[in-house]
């Protein structure tokens, strides 16, 4: 029982220093500005910036490769943050100050699932032949749920003001 014990520990020693020593000699340098970047993106890799994710996104912003307006849910104001971290200039007036969200008009849903299996953020949920709802607050306005749905039930629109979503507005930016 001892030897078993003093084996398995030895080889888990063993083991463990060959893989820290492999961590160390096969270290992949990264640039610490994609890390950055990256950390500022939303995180929601719905590829309305034509890239496969966040990461390539970050990485082709870097590189000079895309602008720092090509991600949509993350607005003017990521917009401004993205090229004051890289020390470029941004055009923003392409970009819309109020971000879209989607919505559900209950009379026309049928239920068939299509819109939430394509959602990137799950926001949209609901059942097989139930009606379906969509999360505001998660919700990036991608519009892969309106092109999916077969019954042209979803729509982006700008979020209603309410008494609880209501700000004092800022002055323009000059």
């Amino acid at each position: 029982m001892f030897l078993t014990i003093a084996v398995l520990t030895s080889l888990g020693l063993i083991l463990g220093f060959i893989l820290g020593y492999a961590d160390k000699v096969f270290a992949v340098e990264e640039d610490p500005l994609i890390k950055d970047v990256e950390s500022m993106l939303p995180g929601t890799h719905c590829g309305q910036c034509g890239f496969t994710g966040c990461g390539s996104a970050a990485e082709a912003m870097v590189n000079g490769q895309a602008d720092v307006t090509c991600c949509p849910p993350g607005g003017q104001v990521l917009a401004k943050s993205l090229a004051e971290k890289l020390g470029v200039t941004a055009d923003l007036s392409n970009l819309t100050s109020v971000p879209l969200t989607a919505s559900v008009e209950e009379s026309l849903c049928t239920g068939c699932c299509r819109c939430f299996r394509v959602c990137p953020t799950d926001a949209i949920v609901g059942a097989n032949k139930q009606l379906h709802y969509v999360f505001k607050e998660a919700c990036t306005g991608c519009g892969k749920c309106v092109t999916a749905c077969p019954e042209n039930c979803i729509a982006l629109h700008q979020e209603e003001q309410t008494l609880d979503n209501w700000h004092w507005p800022k002055p323009a930016v000059v």
